[in-house]
């Protein structure tokens, strides 16, 4: 019987991990990039032997293949993609691939916001723990590498819409679903719901030993669970005190009602991370970690010891009573929402990059109420202009950094908080999100 062929798409780091995992399996491998590969996984590819092309897709070696692992960059309207579909081939992502060849138990973490904070501090809280844990999807190493390195106990994921729709059979024994907002819907056809029931196949294969922690008050899942009728136990979390809810924020404290936790607080003062989003974050970690097996004891010890990934709400100073916060990461409004509600103090708040399509009417309110001056930093400035100089006590465009932070300075006064919380993409002045929060961060240190 000859080898099943799977071919690859894409040669990053998912991608190079998804060949090596082939070909320990048995697979006649060939990956297929149409960028120009790393150094390191064109490296990794020949020290094993596998056949790769770069800069280029072979159409009549891809369409020959009995299986087909495509990169999640990779939008399922391409034409290579249909040709694929039209043909039958099984398409698949990284994640599911890899899921079929362990039997290690799996916490699964998506969210239009906040996943890669859930997913840190999840894994973080086990692995504090002296637990054997790995972390995956859109963080750590490849999920298929590790797979091959060895098995862990638990694996948490982080998984974009983009993973879970060509995901099949892949069951997680926790599954958080953190909220859903409209976000990269030129994927979706530019519908909602399409993007709405992917992030729901977080839930797909579950059974009712399985656990699925939700954000209670978020409207969209709300909407959407009756139609999707969970198999799994039901864990839902609440901003807004549902004493029936999983966990719960009340007053000064996070309260929690499994029976793992069962009349449980955690002070607000001990979490790591602040603001009401970082609460739905800790909060579904804690369950997460719980229900993994985790006593309260060590949950509180590991709470103690968590650093956040860089560019979320990041302190970077605090110069003449003035602190500085990197939120670099905030590429969409609602992150913005998010971050605006996390301080009580005046706000100074550097706005722009490439926009979106932004609507801003969701952060109007906060603006008034909490922002004695925005600093727009982007080439194109005019609808940040338009829309919120008549909303805000001081009004300032540039596309320098250094200005921009020079303004800040001369608007700002002891107690003030001065953040940069873009809503925008970074491409025009930037490389990517974290080289604007990296040079927020170097400009800032100057002032010292």
């Amino acid at each position: 019987m000859s080898m099943k062929r799977l071919v690859i798409l894409g040669g990053g780091e998912s991608g190079t991990g998804a060949a090596l995992l082939g070909k320990a399996k048995g697979y006649e491998v060939f990956l297929s990039d149409l960028n120009e590969l790393k150094d390191k996984y064109r490296d990794i590819l020949t020290a094993n032997q596998i056949p790769f092309e770069e800069k280029k897709h072979t159409e009549e070696i891809i369409l020959q293949a009995d299986l087909v692992i495509k990169s999640p960059g990779i939008p399922d309207k391409a034409p290579l993609i249909r040709r694929l579909r039209e043909q039958g081939t099984e398409i698949i992502s990284e994640i599911e691939f890899a899921s079929r060849y362990t039997q290690s138990k799996i916490i699964a973490i998506t969210g239009s916001n906040g996943k890669t904070t859930t997913t840190l501090l999840t894994y973080h809280l086990l692995k504090s723990a002296g637990w054997s844990v790995g972390l995956a999807g859109n963080v750590g190493e490849s999920f298929a590498r590790q797979v091959l390195a060895g098995e862990y106990d638990y694996y948490v994921l982080e998984l974009s819409s983009f993973q879970l729709d060509n995901m099949y059979d892949f069951r997680a024994d926790v599954a958080v679903l953190l909220n859903i907002t409209p976000d990269h819907l030129d994927r979706y056809e530019y519908k909602f719901e399409n993007y709405i029931r992917s992030k729901f196949r977080i839930i797909r294969n579950q059974r009712p030993d399985d656990f699925f922690i939700y954000y209670l008050e978020d409207p969209v899942i709300g909407k959407e669970l009756p139609v999707q009728s969970p198999a799994a136990t039901l864990l839902p979390v609440s901003l807004k005190g549902n004493t029936e809810a999983a966990a719960s924020l009340q007053n000064d404290g996070l309260t929690f009602r499994i029976d793992e936790l069962a009349g449980k607080v955690i002070p607000l003062e001990v979490l790591p991370i602040k603001g009401p989003h970082n609460y739905l974050n800790a909060m579904s970690a804690v369950l997460a970690a719980a229900k993994a097996g985790l006593s309260f004891e060590s949950i509180v010890a590991g709470l103690a010891t968590f650093k956040n990934a860089s560019h979320r709400l990041e302190k970077v100073a605090v110069i003449d009573g003035v602190e500085y916060i990197n939120d670099s990461k905030a590429t969409n409004v609602d992150s913005v929402y998010y971050a605006l509600q996390s301080f009580e103090n005046p706000i100074i708040l550097l706005l722009g990059g490439v926009d979106k399509g932004n609507d801003y009417d969701a952060i109007r309110e906060l603006v008034k109420a909490k922002v004695k001056g925005i600093i727009a930093l982007g080439k194109d400035n005019a609808k940040l202009e338009n829309y919120f100089s008549p909303l805000v006590p001081s009004f300032f465009a540039t596309d320098r950094l250094d200005e921009a932070l020079r303004k800040a300075r001369e608007w700002a006064v002891a107690n003030d908080v001065v953040l940069l919380s873009p809503a925008c993409a970074s491409f025009d002045l930037f490389k990517n999100y974290e080289d604007r929060g990296d040079r927020f961060k170097e400009a800032v240190l100057k002032l010292v």
